[in-house]
């Protein structure tokens, strides 16, 4: 059996990473897959925490930015935090169905469906072997859910973030558009704010980079390969 190399990690899904081939909402395959894969990781005894987003049901700036609605940034953000909610509340329906314990945590009490976080309690679930699904971001609005992931990474004495995404790392610019886009092995902290390369937002980076947190970007979409970064196998991009 492999030794993990991470003994407690947040990961960090995308509303997006949820809806998989969907035009929007949730496909409950790949809840079923991710949920297979957070089970690997949970054999091997690692801490897992999950901090999710929303795009796959509401983005707060991008709604009213994109999409021409007349609605405060402030109340578009908290909508986004309602929708985080909704993907905790199915993950965790679907984590215990195959066997993990889970417990959702919120920035924004809602004491009928999920607990409100507390840092000490929510170790003391870790601790116990218990999945923590973090929802409704920070709980303020604009702040995204990349930085809610490093405040809790932080919080929770995490050895690092698992930057779940559909392509096998960080490149120079967009794998998908771009036939000549250099992919990065490894990067510093002050590169990816320097080059503006779309990891996680500037303020999660930006607290990464002052308290040591690596983030590792990698490809959810390639079964297994959660498993594959929490035993240190070289995938993805290091950023550190």
């Amino acid at each position: 059996m492999s030794h993990p190399v991470y003994k407690r990690i947040v990961l960090k899904l995308s509303g997006e990473a949820l809806q998989g081939r969907k035009p929007h909402g949730i496909d409950h395959s790949v809840l079923v897959s991710i949920s297979r894969q957070i089970k690997e990781i949970r054999d091997l005894r690692v801490d897992v925490a999950i901090v999710l987003g929303a795009g796959n049901i509401f983005r707060g700036q991008e709604n009213t930015s994109l999409r021409g609605l007349d609605m405060d940034r402030s109340v578009a953000d908290y909508m986004g935090m309602l929708a985080t909610v909704i993907n905790g509340l199915a993950l965790q329906d679907v984590l215990e169905k195959i066997g993990l314990p889970t417990r959702v945590m919120t920035a924004i009490e809602i004491q009928k469906i999920a607990e409100p976080y507390i840092r000490r309690k929510a170790i003391r679930h870790l601790e116990k072997g218990r999945v923590v699904i973090f929802v409704a971001g920070t709980g303020n609005p604009y702040f995204t859910t990349d930085t809610a992931a490093a405040l809790k990474a932080m919080e929770i004495n995490a050895d690092a973030i698992l930057k779940a995404t559909k392509v096998d790392g960080v490149y120079s610019a967009d794998p998908l558009k771009v036939k000549e886009a250099k992919k990065f092995d490894k990067l510093k902290y002050i590169d990816v704010l320097k080059k503006g390369l779309r990891v996680m937002d500037a303020t999660a980076v930006s607290l990464c980079m002052d308290n040591k947190m690596p983030i590792v970007v990698f490809n959810l979409n390639r079964q297994g390969n959660i498993k594959r970064v929490v035993v240190g196998e070289k995938i993805g991009t290091v950023v550190s």
